[in-house]
Parts: C-alpha cells; sequence; structure tokens
C-alpha cells in the first residue's frame, strides 16, 4: 500500500477517535503562540531547546510590523537586521510602497531598486513599522467591567468603555501607543504597547519577476525559486533609528532537520470557532468575500487591461487581491470537507459534554453554544449589506468616509467612539489621510463604477446604499460624477477638512463628501446591528466558551491569531507528495532550469539582471526552503531563526497543501509547509547581481 494511502487511512482514523474524545494539544508542529505562553516545554522535550528570557525579549524586540500607516490589521512582519534601523521582510509585503514611489518613468516594482547610499532611501509615503514594547494583562479589569444582569449589548459596549480607558492611561502613563487585544475568544484581554515608526525608506528590492517568479501559478505551490526580499530602513529626527535588538544574518542558513523558530504578525485563524460560526463562514461568510474580492480583483483587471501604465498603476492592488483569493479557494476547499468538518464537530461535542459533566461548569457556561448559533441565523442577509455599504474599493472613497466619521466620533467621549476613532489612533488616521501617494482619477473612477454596479446586483436597486451612490444614474455615471467633481486628491483640501471638522465637513459640497454624509447613516444603522445582534453576543457568550474551556483543559494551547506578535516553531523538512518525494531546498540550477523548461515565456521569464548574471552565480546555492512552522498570511516577511537567533530565512508563502489551516493545524505528516527565501540566497544574489556589498557588509557586521 502507498504512504499516501496509509496517511488517508490514519486520518480516517484519527478523525473517528476524535468522535469518541477530543482533548486539545499541540500536535507536532502547531501552534502560533504568544509571547507571554510561549511553548518552552515542547521546545525542550521535542528539540531540546531552552531559550533564556533575553533569548525572547531580542526575538520579539526585532520582529516588527509592517503596514500602511493607521491600519491595525493586514500587512506583513519584517525583522530589524542591523544596528542602523535596517528591516528585512518581502518584495510582495512592501510592493504596495514600490508601487506609490513608483512613476511611469522609473517603476520600481518592475525593476527593482538599490540606495547606494543612505541619502538615496526613497520616503515612503504612508508606511509604518511598529514593535511590540510590553504587555500587560488586563483581563480582570475588562471582564470586571460588565455588570450584573446587563445585556450582550450593554456588556460590549461596557467592555469596551473599560478598553479604551486603559489604552488612554497606558498612553499617558508610558507615552506609548496601546492596543487591548483579545485572545481566547475573549477569555483573555491583553494590553499590548508598540513603539512605532512612521519615517520609513526603502533601501533595497528585487524586481517582481525575480520576487514573484512563476506568478500565480507557482503561488501557493513548492518548489519555488522566488527571491521575495526587501529592506527598508526606519528613521527618527532625521537620521536612522539606532536599534539595539536585532537579528544577526546566517551566511550559510539552515542545514536538512534544524530546528527553527519563526515569529510574526499572522492575521487571523478561527480555529476556536464554534461549529455555527464555521458553519455561517463555509455557507455565508466566505462565499460573500470571495464575490467582494473577485468584484474588486476583476475591476482592477479590467482597467489593467487598457494599457502598460493602467497595468502599472493596479498591480500591486490586484496581486494583493489574487493571492487572498486563492487562499480562501483553499480555506474554503478545506471546510467543505466533510471528514476535517467532522473533527470540528466532534471537539465542540466532548467540550460540552465534559462542561455538562461538571455542574458548576453547566450552570455558567452551557448555554453558551446556543446563544451564538441564534445570532447567526438572521446573519447573512445582513452581512451582505455590510460588505457592500463602503466605499473601501475606492481610495478617494475611503478618505471620504473617514473623514466624515471622524468629524461624527470626536464629538464624543473617548470611551463612546468606535475603536479606530479614540484619541490614540487619531494620529495615524491623520497620516493616513494626508498621504501624498499619488491618485489616479481614471482608475479611482473604474474601480468605482464597477463596485457601485456590483452593489447594485448584490443589494437590488432599492437597498439605501445603492440609492445614495446611484442617485438615479447608471454606476458608470455615477462614478464620472463622483471623481470628476471631487478635490479630495489634493492633499491640501483634505487637510482643510480634517483640521475643519465637523463644521467644514458638513459645509462641504465635494461630491465624494456628500456621497460619504449620504451613506453614513446606512453604515452606522448596519454596524450597530451588528454590534448588537451578532459581535456583542459573540463577544459575551465566546467568553464563556473560552472560561469553559479553560476550565476542562486549563490553558494548555495557544489563542487565535489576531494580527499581533506570535512565535511558532518546526524543523526545515520536505515531505513527500503522491509517491514522490520534495526536497526542503531549491536552488539557482532550479531557478535556471524551469525558466528555461518554459521557453522564458511568462511569468517563466528571468529579468535581464539575472540573464545576465548567470555565470557570476555559484547555482547550488540554496534559494528557497520549506519548514514544519504553523503559519498563515501576515507572517510574510517573518524572521525564520536558528538557535543562535541569526535570520536563516523570510517567510514569504506556505503550499496548498497548509491552505486549510486558519481552520485547524495541517499536520506536517500530510505535508503542509511554510516556504521561505534561504539567507545564503540573499547573500548571493545581493554580491553578485546587485552589486549591493554594503548591503551585504551591513547584514554581515559581527
Amino acid at each position: 500500500m502507498k504512504r499516501s494511502r496509509l496517511r488517508a487511512t490514519n486520518l480516517l482514523l484519527t478523525a473517528a477517535l476524535l468522535a469518541v474524545s477530543f482533548v486539545p494539544r499541540a500536535l507536532a508542529d502547531e501552534g502560533m503562540w504568544t509571547f507571554d505562553n510561549p511553548p518552552l516545554k515542547l521546545w525542550k522535550e521535542r528539540y531540546g531547546f531552552e531559550p533564556t528570557a533575553a533569548w525572547l525579549e531580542r526575538l520579539r524586540l526585532s520582529t516588527a510590523r509592517l503596514a500602511e500607516v493607521g491600519t491595525t490589521t493586514g500587512g506583513g512582519t519584517g525583522a530589524f537586521v542591523s544596528a542602523d534601523g535596517l528591516i528585512a521582510t518581502n518584495q510582495h509585503v512592501g510592493a504596495s510602497q514600490l508601487g506609490k514611489l513608483s512613476t511611469p518613468e522609473r517603476d520600481l516594482v518592475k525593476n527593482g531598486f538599490y540606495a547606494r547610499t543612505r541619502g538615496e532611501e526613497l520616503k515612503c509615503p504612508d508606511y509604518e513599522v511598529s514593535v511590540l514594547v510590553s504587555y500587560e494583562d488586563v483581563t480582570a479589569r475588562v471582564q470586571g467591567a460588565v455588570k450584573k444582569g446587563a445585556s450582550p449589548a450593554e456588556a460590549n459596549a461596557q467592555r469596551q468603555a473599560e478598553i479604551a480607558a486603559v489604552e488612554k492611561e497606558s498612553a499617558q502613563k508610558t507615552g506609548f501607543g496601546g492596543n487591548v487585544v483579545k485572545l481566547y475568544s475573549g477569555g483573555e484581554y491583553w494590553l499590548y504597547r508598540y513603539k512605532r515608526y512612521t519615517d520609513v525608506r526603502l533601501v533595497f528590492a528585487p524586481e517582481e519577476q525575480a520576487a514573484f517568479f512563476g506568478g500565480d501559478y507557482d503561488n501557493f505551490t513548492y518548489p519555488r525559486y522566488d527571491l521575495d526580499i526587501s529592506f527598508f530602513r526606519v528613521y527618527e529626527s532625521g537620521q536612522p533609528a539606532r536599534t539595539e535588538n536585532y537579528l544577526r544574518w546566517s551566511k550559510a542558513g539552515p542545514q536538512e532537520g534544524e530546528f527553527v523558530v519563526a515569529s510574526g504578525y499572522p492575521g487571523a485563524t478561527d480555529r476556536l470557532l464554534t461549529v455555527a460560526q464555521l458553519k455561517y463562514q463555509r455557507d455565508a461568510g466566505n462565499p460573500l468575500q470571495m464575490r467582494v474580492w473577485t468584484s474588486r480583483r476583476d475591476a482592477l483587471a479590467a482597467y489593467a487591461a487598457r494599457g502598460p501604465e493602467q497595468a502599472r498603476r493596479a498591480q500591486s492592488a490586484k496581486r494583493s487581491l489574487e493571492n487572498s483569493i486563492k487562499r480562501l479557494v483553499g480555506q474554503q476547499e478545506g471546510l467543505s470537507s466533510p471528514r476535517s468538518f467532522a473533527r470540528k464537530e466532534a471537539e465542540e461535542k466532548a467540550l460540552r459534554e465534559a462542561v455538562a459533566a461538571r455542574p458548576e461548569l453547566q450552570r455558567e457556561y452551557a448555554g453558551a453554544w446556543g446563544e451564538i448559533e441564534a445570532a447567526y441565523r438572521d446573519y447573512p442577509s445582513t452581512a451582505k449589506r455590510v460588505a457592500f455599504t463602503t466605499l473601501v474599493p475606492s481610495r478617494l472613497g475611503t478618505i471620504a468616509s473617514n473623514l466624515v466619521r471622524r468629524a461624527e466620533e470626536v464629538r464624543k467621549p473617548d470611551a463612546q467612539r468606535y475603536a479606530e476613532f479614540r484619541e490614540g489612533r487619531l494620529p495615524a488616521l491623520a497620516l493616513s489621510i494626508l498621504s501624498p501617494a499619488p491618485v489616479y482619477a481614471d482608475m479611482e473612477e473604474a474601480v468605482l463604477a464597477a463596485w457601485f454596479k456590483e452593489a447594485r446586483e448584490a443589494l437590488g436597486a432599492d437597498d439605501p446604499f445603492v440609492r445614495a451612490a446611484l442617485g438615479g444614474s447608471t454606476p458608470e455615471e455615477a462614478a464620472r460624477k463622483l471623481i470628476a467633481g471631487t478635490k479630495l486628491a489634493d492633499v491640501n483640501v483634505r487637510r482643510a477638512l480634517l483640521e475643519g471638522g465637523a463644521e467644514a465637513i458638513a459645509k462641504s459640497d465635494d461630491p465624494l463628501i456628500v456621497l460619504a454624509r449620504n451613506v453614513e447613516p446606512t453604515y452606522r444603522e448596519l454596524r450597530a446591528w451588528e454590534e448588537s445582534h451578532v459581535k456583542g453576543v459573540e463577544a459575551s457568550a465566546g467568553q464563556r466558551i473560552a472560561l469553559a474551556r479553560f476550565g476542562v483543559y486549563g490553558k494548555s494551547t495557544y489563542p487565535d491569531a489576531t494580527s499581533t506578535l506570535r512565535v511558532t516553531y518546526g524543523t526545515v523538512k520536505g515531505y513527500e507528495e503522491d509517491t514522490t518525494l520534495v526536497p526542503f531546498k531549491t536552488t539557482f540550477y532550479g531557478l535556471y532550469d524551469r525558466a528555461e523548461g518554459f521557453g522564458g515565456k511568462p511569468p517563466y521569464e528571468l529579468p535581464a539582471r539575472f540573464r545576465d548574471g548567470k555565470g557570476r552565480l555559484e547555482l547550488s546555492t540554496p534559494l528557497d526552503f520549506v519548514y514544519t512552522a504553523d503559519t498563515i498570511g501576515g507572517m510574510s516577511g517573518s524572521p525564520v531563526v536558528n538557535r543562535d537567533a541569526e535570520v536563516v530565512g523570510l517567510n514569504f508563502d506556505s503550499n496548498v497543501q497548509k491552505l486549510p489551516n486558519r481552520y485547524w493545524y495541517v499536520d506536517e505528516a500530510d505535508g503542509g509547509r511554510a516556504v521561505a527565501v534561504h539567507s545564503s540566497a540573499v547573500l548571493e544574489a545581493l554580491r553578485k547581481l546587485y552589486d549591493a556589498s554594503p548591503l551585504v557588509e551591513e547584514l554581515t557586521r559581527p
């Protein structure tokens, strides 16, 4: 019998056993762990690795989140790799900034960039680097703020008010911006304090064809042959920041079977959701998200088809959406697997039976699952309205909405505002609104027209948002009038509206501001319904389920990912696929072979630099490698380090087997792997293809 068939048999047996009894535990190299609760016992027992507190602190303070300024989700990860503020990450993590720094005459995405001196480094228009400097458990305070007998909506408001107070007090006392993070579905709340850098400059990026060789065909596959790297530098007071905590660069990289650790900012997992929540995701939530993303991707693709310049403008956003769509397809396929879903049902059944067997838990927590199920019953129809009642696909539309919403929110006490408009977040919001990144009117018009058309098809012509957006016109006419008439492309106009506050917003006759004002009541009505009927119930019932889980199993596992810092681990290891073996590494030899095998035709063409420089390379140098750590979107750019805290690679992808790991860990025996750029490949390419010896010297400085 083939090993793959044996594996399938074992998986069926495992599912059957889970139906009888389930005890949560870390399987293989499972878990995206918080730094307050790293899996030290597992590391010691399984790998003989016992890091010191200083080792963990250095890793934490060397790992950064990179994102457009003002955003709290999305983005990617990077690592400080020198004492002078140098950050290593992926090319695709910084691609949006590369696009914003590009012009028709200088396409940094297509042709790459290298600043040979500090003076040549390019300041990013709206990029932010955040470092988690401290954290504090505030669970008792947040949970204790809920008054006895409060309804789910009231309880949620009371929690949010206390969270706002905690964040405000932290900023006043420490000077660091802080965010309260909900973990374990509300079982814990932690205050995370960040040091933020907003003067971020581009140092190096390869050609996108080198970073994304094979294009969408090879995305989420392995073997891979991508030099998906870029370097930025953070500045303070006009000078490179002094970063005492940084990771040294490994010249050799990892060996097969080597234990490695990766730290980063995974976006979101849903492994602790109830069966009712998962059914919603499978049957309504994911298909709705797919429709939204596909519509936006198709609009950008149609715009890009108009010509080379339009293609350049749309490339970054289009590639990001294509990546998200492909990931969602794999996640949905996993969720739609009856065998896999049966595992989630078995997990929930085991927990509920354990709760029922203990009277003290039964009294407090048994009804929580039913409350969530009831909350999701009427959600799909409203969720569709929530998804489409927005101007987010348009950059100018987003700015208009933020200006209108901000003017209303800042009138309220801090504790009563939407979280994104609390005092501590207003400076970042202002930087986002006033970003000098280029605006392309024809692209704005194209994406807005397509969005209005999709919204009309999804919601109907009589929907309040659709009526406000179209005003009796066609989607194309409405978008044309809005973009032709708006002055929001001018940063000075935005600044006047921002500083003028509610009065300036109320008096403005800018068509996009007028539309945002008209849409706002519908947006607020839908958000209030969602908070009251779904989010509030989720928060209250989710907290009780989390406490029930703690009561039964203790704190023996990790929380879902929440775009906050985590640490993962595993081994550098190939895998078996069907009847063949997949090696742990690829090499430059393989890159040239794959290009030659396809005759150098897109998406397998090599940049001229690679064609001309082949003879200078040591072709046996490892290029990419796979390892078993538990990762997901958001960990792109994460440093992969060895026991000496040296960077041996930068995470940039996973293989297709791993895509369902949003909902459950895909065991290494099933071929799930993360994919990283090999550290030695970076040095080889910088030296011999890009003539970037100063950058190599900075990376390898003792």
